[in-house]
């Protein structure tokens, strides 16, 4: 029986015509995350009249399929035009109830000619469950993925959507 290793990291990056503030200013927001996300639907953010700070704190609202879900999560970066992360510490359906760590997702945002090369990781913060057992439930979560590959997939197809979206914004007079 081969046992398999859990990847805890995945990564993609993407270059957008549009200056690194701006594509900061965009993503730092989690109730637009949804615009881009396949999974994502937005944020409840408590504190939405002002801009993301580290300590900020926010349900995001998700969906795979039929099936919904929300986290708790808190900004631990805020840096403007450069960098963005918030960490998924409790999920549940309608209320996110069940504590623990389970992601962090950052995004990078770094000058690249005239536009800006946007970055998006997520980290499996879930290091304190077996691999088995996480693979298991990945699989049975993703239809047969481990995590690590369905995110990639999942970021590639948010950072195509950000960046059409955001260029498509810089055209509009």
């Amino acid at each position: 029986m081969t046992r398999t290793q859990r990847a805890y990291t995945a990564s993609g990056s993407i270059v957008v015509n549009t200056a690194p503030s701006t594509a900061y200013e965009q993503v730092s927001s989690p109730a637009l995350m949804g615009r881009w996300s396949p999974e994502n639907l937005g944020a409840t953010v408590r504190d939405a009249q002002q801009p993301s700070f580290v300590g900020m704190t926010f349900d995001g609202h998700n969906k795979r399929g039929a099936f919904r879900w929300t986290t708790r999560c808190t900004v631990t970066a805020a840096e403007p035009g450069e960098r963005f992360a918030f960490r998924v510490h409790a999920i549940g359906l309608k209320r996110p109830f069940l504590r623990g760590p389970i992601a962090t997702w950052e995004y990078r945002f770094e000058s690249a000619g005239a536009g800006t090369k946007v970055t998006e990781t997520w980290t499996d913060d879930r290091r304190s469950w077996p691999d088995f057992v996480a693979n298991t439930f990945d699989r049975i979560a993703t239809r047969g993925h481990t995590f690590a590959s369905f995110q990639h997939r999942n970021i590639q197809t948010t950072l195509r959507n950000l960046k059409a979206a955001l260029e498509e914004t810089s055209k509009t007079p």
